[in-house]
């Protein structure tokens, strides 16, 4: 694992807050050493300075101190840990065992650590992946079949000793088509543990290491001695031996805790999130949920590169200012080797007054995209980011963070689940996605501080929630505003969210959705762990990988992960448009269609004069592209929406996306593949009253800005945002 760190860095244990409440800052200097904390408002965070450039309102005047820094150490790697094991008679003969389904076998990694008494004996996967391994202690023994595992594939491993003849056999068999295999010796003084800490997955429980990639089933420790393993896949209490402890991983599966059904009861719990709800060696495929088969899902997915958090020590409380206004703010860390920031958002206060506007920051799916090592930190890229003094650090370097969902465990399983309790590079200002020739090659976090920018040019007054206070706190904490504005890929959301929407625009409000692919993904959080949101990649979509079969609902809520179109709640049904087509980060542009000359719509085409839209931008050089999103009646879309601008003349890397295809013929529309890549601007009503104003595309908002915010994109979403705030 590279250990490379920042040279100072932190997060805060929430990402939002109202006037009045504090956030605790935790924060490591590489160094240690002073540093110094200030307060700033974000009003634009691209670094290009082709576009409004960087800009921030100075409130060092609120906070502005300076803090004694120290290093704080990062565990990364998943693992189970007992903390006191099962105590046994010294000179008796013992057996410690597991179900294994490697996912690397290119180094040595720990299956099951059992301490205690002065001793520890180790089962493990041997150096270069040369088998089942035995290790005792501290190494100086060591005993393995040097038969090499195979990736993928289910084994029984187990060790067994006998003090009284020093006799020492570690063992392995395949599950399907394969004989055991066996290695013995004898060792002299051979001393073994009880009643210490036991870990699954790594070794040394004062700092484990040697962490395990792969699925591990039914650990057990047994009294008794076996030579050879008599039926592979009996159960620890099924071979006569007496049962000292054996951890049933399918009971509490949507928990951390992990639960001994032997008579000592020795309960442990889960380190750095491994994946729970990971079929097991029994999965009958009868069920496909793991709420209806327990059984079928005793497995946990451990990752040498898992990490739940920091736990890093609180630094500092900041306390929100009464009277701050609501917003996007950092706090900015300098210390003599470097600088960082820590972003967050203030909510209006509880008993003050609203904004007509409110602006959802798509949180949930900076969450998701936190840390996405997209492997593009080139020499074009740095010289790019050093030319514009963006953001100098990327997550390609810094795997010690944690990476992305859209990155892969190193045996190539998805990650799946993702923590705000830890540095999020791709959220700080300045942060450079892409080396875009065409724009900026911002998203998410920056990208969407083109908005904020706009909204201040504009002098419009507005407030900031984000997707975990919605959420959080559901329809209620939209129901104050006149209009609500999305970012430009509100990508993941939970059911409640959805709700809150839905709710929100039936009851009378009014949406702007200003982006591409949004309401895509459905996700999962747990009260237990409000910190983690929780994505499986089921069956259709764009995906970065896909999940494995029998894996497809979530471990933290028990329900369907995948598309919330595979879940009947496509995005047409509440924003009007859905995501059709994907390319390069590369745009052309809209053009009227004739319902956009109407009547009924010159309030919001007051003031253009143009047929084109967007033939500009700092996001890929043009409003419709990357990611686009179109009506479609199929799927939700309202009866009375109007189509009132379409995309055309597609860049040449936009495909059509793979749930829209039945064949490499055929479409599910019928319509051919060409025609459906294509971004449509769609307006509804609804019968409660409100309204939903839709772009269909992520790069539409990097159009606000031509020469400063004017032109007919900024005119147009001017236009619509002050009739909406008007109610």
């Amino acid at each position: 694992m590279n250990v490379a760190e920042l040279p100072i860095t932190g997060y805060f244990d929430r990402l939002s807050g109202r006037p009045g409440e504090t956030l605790t800052a935790h924060v490591s200097v590489r160094a240690g050493g002073v540093y110094r904390a200030r307060l700033a408002r974000v009003i634009c965070a691209d670094p290009n300075p082709a576009g409004p450039g960087m800009r921030f309102e100075d409130l060092a005047g609120l906070f502005d101190r300076a803090i004694e820094g120290r290093h704080q150490a990062i565990s990364i790697g998943s693992y189970g840990r007992v903390a006191a094991g099962p105590t046994r008679a010294a000179a008796a003969p013992c057996t410690w065992t597991a179900l294994i389904w490697p996912g690397v076998v290119t180094r040595r990694q720990a299956v099951l650590a059992d301490t205690g008494g002065g001793a520890e004996i180790v089962l493990s996967i041997g150096p270069d992946g040369t088998g089942a391994q035995f290790v005792w202690p501290g190494g100086t023994v060591a005993i393995a079949t040097g038969v090499t595992l195979r990736v993928r594939r289910w084994y029984r491993i187990w060790v067994s000793a006998d003090p009284a003849t020093g006799r020492v056999v570690v063992g392995q068999q395949a599950m399907m088509h394969g004989a055991p295999t066996i290695a013995g010796t004898a060792v002299a003084g051979l001393l073994l543990p009880s009643g210490g800490p036991v870990l699954v997955a790594a070794e040394n429980p004062g700092a484990p290491r040697h962490h395990y990639t792969g699925k591990i089933e039914e650990p057990a420790i047994l009294a008794g001695f076996f030579e050879t393993w008599p039926d592979v896949l009996a159960r620890p209490g099924q071979l006569g031996g007496t049962v000292l402890a054996t951890w049933d991983f399918s009971r509490g599966i949507d928990g951390l805790a992990i639960t001994d059904t032997g008579p000592q009861a020795c309960h442990g719990t889960l380190v750095n999130l491994p994946a729970r709800a990971a079929v097991g060696v029994r999965w009958s495929g009868q069920e496909a949920c793991w709420r209806h088969a327990n059984g079928d899902y005793g497995a946990i997915h451990f990752h040498a590169d898992d990490l739940e958090e920091c736990a890093w020590q609180p630094d500092f409380a900041f306390t929100i200012p009464t009277g701050l206004r609501s917003g996007c703010y950092v706090l900015h860390l300098t210390c003599a080797d470097g600088v960082d920031w820590l972003p967050f958002y203030v909510l209006p206060s509880r008993d003050g007054t609203r904004a007509p506007v409110v602006f959802l920051a798509s949180t949930f799916t900076y969450q998701a995209y936190a840390n996405h090592a997209r492997g593009n930190a080139d020499d074009a890229y740095r010289a790019r980011v050093a030319a514009w003094g963006a953001y100098p650090h990327n997550p390609d370097d810094y795997p010690i963070y944690g990476v992305s969902t859209y990155n892969r465990h190193p045996d190539g399983s998805g990650v799946s689940l993702s923590s705000r309790l830890r540095p999020i590079l791709t959220m700080r200002p300045g942060y450079l996605t892409f080396n875009d020739q065409r724009g900026s090659g911002t998203r998410h976090f920056v990208a969407d501080s083109h908005i904020l920018a706009w909204l201040e040019d504009k002098g419009l007054v507005y407030d900031i929630v984000t997707d975990e206070d919605l959420d959080d706190e559901g329809a209620a904490l939209l129901a104050p505003y006149r209009a609500v504005l999305t970012g430009s890929h509100p990508e993941y959301h939970t059911g409640r969210t959805l709700d809150a929407l839905q709710s929100y625009t039936h009851g009378g409000g009014r949406l702007a959705y200003l982006g591409g692919n949004g309401f895509y993904w459905r996700i999962a959080r747990s009260p237990a762990l409000p910190h983690v949101i929780e994505i499986r990649r089921a069956e259709g979509g764009i995906r970065a990988w896909q999940a494995e079969p029998g894996e497809y609902y979530h471990m933290l809520d028990g329900q369907l992960g995948g598309m919330w179109r595979r879940n009947r709640r496509p995005p047409q049904q509440l924003a009007g448009v859905g995501f059709t087509g994907q390319g390069l980060f590369e745009g052309t542009h809209y053009r009227r269609l004739p319902a956009s000359y109407e009547p009924r719509f010159g309030w919001m085409f007051d003031g253009i004069a143009e047929d084109v839209l967007g033939d500009y931008g700092l996001s890929g050089g043009g409003a419709a592209g990357f990611e686009l999103d179109r009506a479609d009646s199929d799927l939700g879309t309202s009866d009375n929406a109007v189509i009132l601008a379409r995309s055309e003349t597609p860049p040449a890397s936009m495909t059509l996306v793979l749930e829209e295809m039945l064949s490499h013929l055929s479409t599910v529309s019928g319509e051919p593949a060409a025609d459906l890549m294509r971004a449509e601007i769609v307006y509804f009503e609804t019968p409660g009253g409100g309204a939903v104003f839709s772009v269909g595309s992520i790069t539409f908002c990097g159009s606000l800005w031509r020469n400063g915010f004017e032109g007919p994109v900024s005119r147009l979403l001017e236009n619509v945002v002050r009739r909406f705030q008007q109610g």
